[in-house]
């Protein structure tokens, strides 16, 4: 397996990651993910590709986020979305993008990550309720459990508030869980 920064040429291979890792939601997911990618520069956000035998098995991204804390709004990190292809799952490839976006991410000194996801896979990487430190959802839509956030060594104490999703997370509506039944 080798992991990579995405390339512009991947566009389709990383769609079609999504689309076949989410099921149903897959088209909500690959479409933030194209409208995502043109939030990444160089020194800003990350998106990384897992290749197995040349062809794209998995994928993650990072994004710019805010925290609005009560000093000044402080730029974070969000991961989202993880995906690996169905056949490929149960191999280690989302936790070694995982692994390698957050060494990425420490050398850039991002204090924090935030994410939406399962605590029993993402405490793995350390990753803890972000309610526990003083954080606030974004939407009361996320779980509380499913709200996560990991320190990076940038992270000072007095950073603490609400996570601020970027604007694509709104326009594609896939920030927390809607109620079918509402």
């Amino acid at each position: 397996m080798h992991l990579r920064e995405e390339r512009p040429g991947d566009a389709e291979s990383v769609r079609d990651i999504h689309l076949r890792a989410f099921g149903g939601h897959g088209t909500v997911v690959a479409d933030l993910v194209d409208t995502l990618r043109a939030t990444i520069t160089p020194t800003d956000g990350l998106s990384l590709v897992a290749e197995d035998g040349g062809r794209a098995v998995g994928h993650v991204m990072f994004t710019r986020g805010l925290l609005d804390a009560p000093r000044r709004l402080v730029e974070v990190t969000v991961l989202s979305p993880l995906a690996v292809v169905p056949e490929s799952q149960e191999r280690s490839i989302g936790s070694a993008l995982v692994r390698r976006g957050l060494t990425v991410l420490a050398g850039r000194a991002v204090p924090l990550v935030f994410l939406e996801g399962d605590p029993a896979y993402y405490s793995r990487f350390g990753f803890t309720p972000g309610g526990t430190r003083g954080f606030r959802k974004p939407s009361l839509r996320i779980p509380d459990g499913a709200f996560q956030s990991l320190a990076l060594p940038a992270y000072e104490p007095w950073m603490t508030g609400t996570l601020v999703y970027a604007e694509p997370f709104w326009r594609h509506d896939a920030v927390g869980l809607r109620d079918p039944g509402a």
